[in-house]
């Protein structure tokens, strides 16, 4: 790739940018004395996408959150097509031209999926409802999307990846011809990626532009015509193209140098600590899954959304059930019927969505830390405020957890509140430690964390389980892949001697 330096943003344009569509100028925002945005300058043009990447706390859903209306600026102003742009909520915004697929999920689960696809501007025919026209609607947008599901569908029903899907099937239909998409792909795997990207050129054609957050850079590689990055609030550096080195980006949103990403693989032992035969879920979800796990060693499972991953590893703990199959944990047969038989066994769950399965946002970090814990706590049934505060402040300490035991979980960042739930599990020394999606919507400085946190689970001797719809990370991490397609198991490789192709390969076959 060619390197293009960063363009210096000393003494930042007063005014619009003139042919911009729409111009942001000395934007700024705090909340509670603390300030997220300052002096933001940017402007974006007609068929376009405009990338804005940085780390979590760098202020990027801030900054488009004011932009469609859900947050007014405290500082500065913002332009449409020439014309002074203010919008006082999300309507107004949408009335503009511009709408944002949220990061955190907004649909409504008792809804069905058409009706989540049209929630506010519901088709009408003689004053009432046209579902026939709404269903055909949101169809169509869906089969663009290759989700193969009916729009009468209620949302609770699906899964998180097919829940983002129908987030942007709903965008697609505001005709808006300024989208924000934020972390758009983080519940998608790569051909669904694939078809979004499509969507996007479609509509560059059409005139529509584009801001597209994601922490995925190799995504803004392909999918972007220039990058903006934000780091502690301000813009710090432009690139007039997206062909430029990952690492320039990385330490532009760090304000470091940047070396590898993945650490290095130390070889596992010889000692099997996990087995499973023929798991097969009641609704064959997944079928006859047989795999084993080594002390020391990380195994990736991979496969395209709907291939069963998350089903398989939910009821290796119990969270769901299983029809038929076996499983061993150092020799011995264990009976899993529900999550405390996985974790008496030694082995735990991250799950895939943190803030929905792994934390209670509205209780505080040391009372997260505890779940699961009391037994390591507490004295003959009792637990004390000062045995959690002791334990939390531990179980930070050792995760490197930006945050105190007092502070709310929903307050802290994504990559803190995944550091919270392994630091959890990490206390109870596991045999098996099972990481669903670890790094989803987590910036590349707590994510390169989290990947030597996870190396150094194996390097303790413990066996890794690694889901991840990012190709690249399971061949990183991981040091043999299970590949799943529609329930199968489809192979295990060596990721040594294997690369994303024929990963590929056997997730379609």
């Amino acid at each position: 790739m060619n390197e293009h330096p960063a363009k210096p943003i000393d003494n930042p344009v007063a005014s619009p940018h003139k042919g911009a569509r729409l111009s942001v100028r000395g934007l700024g925002k705090s909340f509670a004395g603390i300030q997220v945005l300052s002096g933001i300058d940017l402007d974006v043009y007609e068929g376009e996408v405009l990338a804005v990447v940085g780390e979590n706390g760098a202020g990027k859903s801030t900054l488009s959150s004011i932009i469609a209306g859900l947050l007014l600026p405290d500082t500065g102003s913002m332009s449409w097509e020439g014309s002074p742009y203010a919008p006082a909520s999300p309507r107004d915004a949408m009335a503009t031209g511009i709408g944002l697929i949220h990061q955190e999920m907004r649909l409504l689960p008792a809804l069905s999926v058409a009706e989540n696809v049209f929630v506010g501007r519901l088709p009408k025919r003689n004053g009432f409802v046209d579902r026939e026209n709404m269903r055909k609607r949101a169809a169509e947008q869906l089969h663009r999307l290759g989700l193969d599901i009916s729009p009468a569908t209620p949302v609770h029903r699906l899964s998180v990846a097919a829940q983002q899907q129908v987030e942007i099937a709903k965008a697609l239909t505001l005709d808006a011809k300024l989208l924000i998409l934020d972390e758009p792909t983080a519940a998608l795997g790569g051909p669904e990626t694939d078809r979004l990207f499509s969507q996007i050129d479609r509509l560059k054609k059409q005139g529509v532009s584009f801001i597209y957050i994601s922490h995925r850079l190799d995504e803004i590689a392909r999918i972007a015509e220039r990058i903006v990055v934000l780091r502690d609030g301000k813009l710090v550096a432009r690139h007039a193209s997206a062909d430029i080195p990952v690492n320039i980006v990385l330490e532009n949103m760090v304000g470091r140098s940047v070396d590898r990403i993945f650490p290095a693989k130390l070889a596992p032992g010889t000692k099997e600590v996990f087995r499973c035969e023929k798991l097969t879920a009641p609704n064959s979800r997944f079928r006859e899954v047989s795999f084993t796990v080594h002390s020391g060693e990380i195994v990736g499972i991979a496969g395209i959304v709907g291939a069963g991953r998350s089903e398989l590893v939910r009821a290796i703990v119990g969270v769901d059930p299983l029809a038929a199959g076996e499983i061993w944990i150092e020799g011995e047969r264990i009976q899993i019927r529900q999550p405390g038989d996985a974790i008496r066994a030694g082995m735990v769950l991250v799950p895939e969505d943190r803030k929905a399965q792994g934390l209670v946002l509205d209780h505080s970090v040391a009372s997260n830390l505890s779940l699961g814990n009391y037994d390591r706590i507490g004295s003959k049934g009792w637990l004390s405020p000062q045995g959690i505060g002791a334990f939390a402040k531990e179980a930070i300490k050792r995760l490197g957890v930006k945050g105190t035991p007092q502070q709310l979980a929903r307050h802290l960042s994504g990559g803190n509140q995944q550091k919270v739930i392994i630091a959890r599990w990490i206390s109870r020394v596991p045999k098996i430690f099972i990481l669903d999606e670890p790094t989803r919507g987590i910036d590349m400085g707590a994510r390169s964390a989290i990947y030597e946190t996870i190396a150094g689970l194996a390097r303790g001797g413990m066996g890794v389980i690694v889901v991840s719809s990012d190709l690249e990370e399971v061949l990183g991490l991981s040091h043999r892949i299970l590949v799943l397609s529609r329930g199968r198991q489809k192979g295990i490789l060596n990721a040594a001697d294997t690369n994303q192709v024929a990963i590929m390969d056997l997730a379609t076959s």
